[in-house]
């Protein structure tokens, strides 16, 4: 496959693929390979969520972000690792780095119904008791874009010649992740440190990323000639990016990309900046092992073999998440 230098984030209908007709989803699949290979990032239109949805889901966030940090600090439990809750301001940061990124943020995680024994895994989520309707808002939106990446999970798995249900038993009642951010105002922008950032350049851990908008500029993608371009996406659409879990799997096959969130100019650091990414995370005893069709003479195997249990906590030490 030949490479190419987008200049922007390629944007795809997720109808394509999910409306019956197969030689628009072969386009979709063939589309979603070709971006996936180079530059790991796509921006997706008909994903599931409606308007009024995102709307809820923001007014929630943004209701319990203005609430005092005395009182957001009650959600935040230490000995769950930032798993689930409330995590503070700076409590973050980028593999490699110590500054804490510009933000805090909140997890919801999976809510196991089916008696799944799995369930024993995972901690309750938690709720604050000022937004009450964080709850019933915030699972509707897990599940949303829980069944939207099961379907862009499809698309890749066809991509690489995989069965199309490849990975439907491993992300059944997966270890995702919904994290609505806030990006805080800086007062002072002089007296943040030269190099604290909103979100240092990083790779997302988990298999695939589903990322819903953000109410500023910021977010920039590491080209392969080392270019960072914007990402933008329309009101409408998704950006959906493959994470490291992904590349360990396709042996880079499919690219987890630099990204990062730059800070604005100082005379706008005084304002909020939202986003609320879905990080799509399999069940803990996924193998992450290289898939065979995806290592050969030209592409040797870059990764030891290793569970998504054991990467992910190898990666949330790395980013100060977890002791």
């Amino acid at each position: 496959m030949s490479e190419v230098l987008y200049d922007e984030v390629p944007s795809l209908d997720l109808a394509d693929f999910t409306g019956g007709d197969p030689i628009r989803k072969r386009h979709f699949v063939a589309a979603l390979g070709e971006a996936y290979n180079n530059i790991g990032f796509v921006a997706i239109k008909n994903h599931g969520l409606s308007d009024a949805l995102i709307h809820q889901l923001y007014d929630v966030i943004k209701r319990f972000f203005s609430l005092p940090d005395a009182v957001k600090q009650k959600y935040e439990l230490p000995e769950l690792f930032g798993q689930r809750g409330y995590i503070g301001k700076g409590r973050e940061h980028a593999k490699g780095r110590t500054v804490g990124d510009l933000k805090e943020f909140y997890h919801i995680g999976q809510e196991v119904r089916d008696g799944d024994p799995i369930k024993n895994e995972y901690p309750e989520n938690i709720w604050p008791d000022q937004v009450a309707e964080m709850k019933t808002v915030g699972l509707e939106a897990y599940k949303t874009l829980e069944d939207t990446g099961k379907q862009m999970l499809k698309a890749i798995a066809i991509f690489l010649n995989l069965d199309e249900a490849y990975f439907e038993d491993k992300v059944h009642n997966g270890n995702s992740i919904l994290r609505p951010i806030h990006y805080f105002p800086i007062e002072n922008p002089e007296e943040v440190p030269d190099d604290a950032v909103r979100a240092a350049e990083h790779g997302d851990i988990n298999l695939i990323t589903l990322l819903m908008g953000a109410s500023a500029d910021g977010l920039q993608v590491l080209r392969k000639d080392g270019k960072w371009i914007p990402i933008t996406a329309l009101p409408n659409q998704l950006v959906v990016n493959v994470g490291d879990m992904m590349a360990r799997l396709t042996n880079d096959k499919l690219k987890s990309t630099i990204h990062r969130v730059v800070n604005p100019p100082k005379e706008l650091m005084k304002t909020s900046r939202f986003s609320i990414p879905f990080f799509m995370h399999p069940r803990a005893d996924m193998d992450l092992a290289c898939l065979d069709s995806c290592v050969d003479m030209e592409h040797p195997k870059k990764y030891g073999d290793m569970t998504a249990g054991e990467f992910l906590d190898e990666r949330l030490a790395e980013i100060g998440l977890k002791k």
